[in-house]
């Protein structure tokens, strides 16, 4: 099964992509720990997945907030080679933070600085965008466009 992974930060106003083995990562804690070790401590960072034409995510990193998660079909993540890194227990405690509507779960709210709201990431669920169609539709929201297709 063919996955497609990228690392983009926001480094003030420009967006760069950062080099990192996200298939070598064990779990979450390992992830953050590895992004936060290629961008500067006050920086946005995004971890996008894909996998082929069924499922995407992004993990959201906010300087030493914890991370953010939002797939777009938790089955198929939680039971993928990434699901230690984006699986989203149903009866997380932060209510706020985790919410699974149909297949989408986690942080609705993740992208909503960044152009993409909560209701336009659920019709992207809904209408069961192709995952290189919606990360390219957050890129472009959000600003990292060009930086998104220089990597694919």
């Amino acid at each position: 099964m063919s996955y497609f992974t990228a690392v983009v930060a926001r480094e003030g106003r420009t967006w760069v992509s950062h080099d990192l083995d996200v298939d070598s990562v064990e779990d979450l804690d390992e992830l953050t720990a590895e992004v936060r070790g290629v961008v500067d401590d006050e920086d946005l960072a995004l971890v996008l997945v894909e996998r082929e034409d069924v499922w995407w995510a992004v993990v959201r990193l906010d300087g030493e907030d914890d991370p953010r998660i939002f797939v777009s079909d938790q089955v198929g993540a939680t039971s993928s080679p990434y699901s230690s890194i984006l699986a989203i227990a149903e009866d997380d405690s932060d209510e706020d933070q985790v919410v699974v509507q149909g297949t989408c779960a986690g942080d609705f709210d993740l992208l909503t600085d960044l152009g993409t709201s909560p209701e336009r990431l659920r019709e992207m669920c809904d209408e069961e965008m192709l995952p290189m169609d919606a990360l390219a539709a957050v890129a472009e929201s959000a600003g990292f466009a060009e930086v998104l297709d220089s990597l694919r």
